[in-house]
């Protein structure tokens, strides 16, 4: 009987351990010695602050000017955004604030307001309105990129997890699909925002790094694949040795939740209808994807894919 191998830890034994006894039984199934393995990439690092953000200038008005708005309910708004606590606001609170400007100024614009302004602050009036129309869905992106809840789930200080770890992921997802609607209905003045709710969500978002967590674990199942298919194929002949049937409701179950996981975060970023920076572009296309040949996912149902034909060669096992 072969040794079993010993991998190269990935931080997390549990996550080693079905791919360790999937390795062992190859090794006594053909009995060729141990099926040699080393230690999968991490994932990349997320973009930084000023790559993955736009900036977006600030909407300066007078005193005198917000004031004869005063009939569009937004005075009171501004004051808050303007004082000390509002400035240094996190980016949530900031789109949730944004967001109310421009259902009050869009409200106001529409209704009989403007008609009791002047010529000047009708102007006023428009052209904050449009400024802030084409500002919102830049300070959505901004929201969703740069707060640490969402960044804390691409963390590389991360591990990969056991192919089941996945599994109880609803709340999570629940979030994903806040923040997806959030941006899609941004200018739906049906869609009722509410600051509780959305910082639940981040909350549940930062409880652990779960993108980073399906990256490197189907990082580290592409490379137990791959490595078992070498081992396979080297040791290949027509009289080569049966195998045993292959349980695979363990790695079904991974790609299944892994699959879940990755289109909800892409429906996320998705949701925004600016389009990304370049840097996260890059990152998006090199991690997250689903249907990019060099991304964790795509790599990960190739190695699994050449590892059922390498199987196919062989002759099944009689088993009792």
């Amino acid at each position: 009987m072969a040794a079993l191998v010993t991998f190269a830890g990935c931080g997390n034994d549990d996550a080693e351990r079905p791919w360790q006894r999937y390795h062992a039984e190859l090794e006594r199934a053909l009995g060729k010695g141990a099926i040699t393995s080393s230690t999968p990439p991490n994932i990349g690092a997320y973009p930084e602050r000023q790559a993955r953000r736009f900036t977006i200038e600030e909407t300066r008005g007078t005193l005198l000017g917000v004031y004869a708005l005063r009939e569009c309910q937004i005075t009171s708004l501004v004051a808050a955004r303007n004082n000390q606590l509002g400035r240094v606001a996190p980016p949530s609170q900031q789109w949730l604030y944004e967001r109310e400007l421009w259902l009050r100024l869009d409200v106001c614009q529409r209704s009989e307001v403007p008609t009791s302004l002047s010529e000047e602050s009708q102007a006023r009036l428009a052209e904050l309105t449009h400024i802030k129309t084409e500002q919102l869905p830049y300070v959505g992106w901004n929201t969703l990129v740069d707060s640490s809840e969402w960044r804390s789930s691409f963390a590389r200080a991360s591990h990969a997890q056991p192919p089941d770890a996945f599994a109880e992921i609803e709340a999570p997802l629940a979030a994903l699909d806040y923040l997806e609607q959030m941006l899609r209905r941004q200018f739906d003045p049906r869609w009722e925002q509410d600051s509780s709710t959305l910082e639940h969500h981040l909350q549940v978002l930062q409880r652990r790094p779960l993108t980073a967590e399906v990256l490197r674990t189907l990082l580290l199942a592409q490379q137990r694949l791959n490595e078992a298919t070498t081992y396979l194929d080297a040791n290949y002949d027509d009289n080569a040795a049966c195998l045993p049937s292959w349980q695979t409701a363990w790695l079904d179950t991974l790609q299944a939740d892994a699959e879940r996981w990755l289109r909800a975060v892409e429906g996320a970023l998705s949701a925004s209808p600016v389009t990304p920076p370049a840097a996260m572009r890059d990152y998006q296309r090199r991690w997250l994807a689903l249907d990019e040949e060099e991304a964790p996912w795509a790599q990960f149902l190739a190695a699994r894919q050449q590892h059922e034909q390498a199987r196919a060669r062989f002759q099944p096992c009689d088993e009792d």
